[in-house]
């Protein structure tokens, strides 16, 4: 009789992907609402892509900046939990592995098992604070490239996302009919984005990519009757 093999298929870029929504999702808003507030406010198609050119350039390297000091956060808050993991199982073993009793028990272990398997950890103190780190905190450890790979995935993310709705001044003359354009462009580039999205992460395409619509959209809208109202004083 055939065997089959079980091979079980799990997302594992959750971090990269997270990293490129939050690029792309105020690079595709801000420059909008930025062009779309001057396009109102001035003739010249060439002074609103020097402004979202401006803009685009500020605003990738502040979300990168931001995105590099959460990787570096995360990491010295993992290094820091660590520390005092690693100094509770020596200086008050006791408590820890109580600590561990009470995970087991959520399980529905019973004490011998959960005696057996602390006894055993004691043996092993680094796979003791793995354990620990991982199931009593919530812990992974952070990949050492995480800070700077964020950075970068969040400053190329917001810079193609903030170029989508600046393409329709490069080749129309006419601010508000460029404008038009631009929102054609955004709303399409919104729908392609999710639904790319929904199947890296295992969501349903189609509704992953009109959350993304609906909630891009939202925050373009609200940006750009922001930016009229700033413009119009």
């Amino acid at each position: 009789m055939k065997q089959h093999t079980h091979v079980e298929q799990h997302f594992m870029g959750s971090d990269l992907v997270r990293d490129i929504v939050i690029g792309m999702s105020d690079g595709l808003t801000v420059p909008f609402a930025l062009a779309a507030g001057l396009s109102g406010a001035v003739d010249s198609t060439a002074l609103i892509l020097t402004a979202g050119a401006a803009e685009i350039a500020a605003g990738s390297i502040a979300m990168g900046l931001g995105g590099y000091l959460a990787g570096k956060t995360d990491a010295e808050h993992y290094e820091t939990e660590l520390q005092r993991e690693q100094r509770e199982v020596i200086e008050i073993p006791e408590k820890e592995e109580e600590e561990v009793a009470e995970i087991f028990r959520t399980y529905g272990l019973d004490e011998e098992q959960i005696k057996s398997i602390t006894a055993t950890m004691r043996k092993k103190p680094d796979q003791w604070v793995d354990f620990m780190m991982k199931f009593e905190l919530g812990l992974e450890k952070p990949e050492p490239s995480r800070a700077r790979n964020s950075a970068i995935t969040i400053a190329i993310s917001y810079i193609v996302g903030g170029l989508v709705p600046l393409f329709p001044y490069f080749f129309i003359s006419h601010p508000t009919i460029a404008l038009k354009a631009s929102v054609i462009v955004t709303l399409i580039a919104l729908l392609v984005f999710g639904y790319i999205k929904g199947r890296f992460t295992g969501t349903s395409p189609w509704k992953s990519a009109f959350q993304t619509v609906i909630v891009g959209g939202s925050a373009a809208a609200v940006a750009f009757v922001l930016a009229r109202l700033l413009s119009a004083h």
